[in-house]
């Protein structure tokens, strides 16, 4: 068993720092995040790759990401991956042969994660881009899908109004129809839920106006709506 811990105060300033959604929260809701934050933080294995250690500054911002996307999900903290790779930049998988700037390998339980592309995609923070929430996107749709204490917490219901909708938007950027998602939506529903997210939290307005029901959909399934919980209204 881990220790829930607290984050000490160099901690809390990182997080300051680096995630504009707690910076906006309310006092009440960021107590909340404190927590959460520092659960996290301590039922995961950070590892570090090409470099000499994974920062606290590092783990901070990796579990803030988490907690942001499961804030309406009280109970889930990716408890299948339970250990966390970090690399400088951008790195080689002979897997594939390819270079990635992150991935996520449910057969080891593991999230892969690009220092330098996960903060750009946080300086960024409204471009609807964000490694972070990506990554932690897919581990959040397989995680759902996995037989353990945290199997299930997307209701079924729920994800087939969802996945039909994201399945005539998918359709759209394969015709060539006007879309707020990039190209990469497309390939498949596992990354049209990853781009859908780093839009639902970083250009939450644009795409409630983009498609009403989309938005809420996507409120429905995180069970939480940014724009009233960051009082952006």
């Amino acid at each position: 068993m881990y220790s829930l811990g607290r984050l000490n105060q160099e901690q809390v300033r990182k997080l300051k720092k680096y995630s504009p959604y707690f910076r906006t929260l309310k006092l009440k809701h960021q107590k909340e995040f404190l927590r959460r934050v520092a659960h996290f933080i301590a039922a995961k294995q950070f590892i570090s790759r090409g470099m000499s250690e994974v920062t606290e500054e590092m783990k901070v911002v990796v579990a803030a990401l988490s907690v942001q996307i499961t804030f309406g999900l009280p109970r889930v903290y990716l408890s299948h991956f339970k250990k966390i790779l970090i690399y400088p930049d951008n790195y080689y998988s002979k897997i594939n042969n390819q270079y990635h700037k992150g991935e996520v390998n449910p057969r080891f339980g593991i999230i892969v994660l690009s220092w330098k592309n996960l903060v750009e995609g946080i300086v960024e923070e409204k471009d609807g881009i964000n490694l972070g929430i990506h990554e932690l996107a897919h581990a959040i749709h397989l995680e759902n899908r996995i037989s353990n204490h945290e199997y299930g917490f997307i209701d079924s219901k729920l994800w087939k109004k969802y996945y039909d909708m994201a399945e005539y938007e998918i359709f759209k950027i394969k015709e060539g129809d006007t879309s707020m998602f990039r190209s990469a939506a497309a390939i498949d529903h596992h990354e049209f839920f990853a781009v859908l997210l780093e839009n639902f939290f970083e250009r939450p307005k644009a795409l409630k106006e983009y498609s009403p029901n989309l938005y809420k959909k996507t409120t429905l399934l995180l069970r939480q709506d940014p724009i009233k919980l960051l009082g952006q209204m």
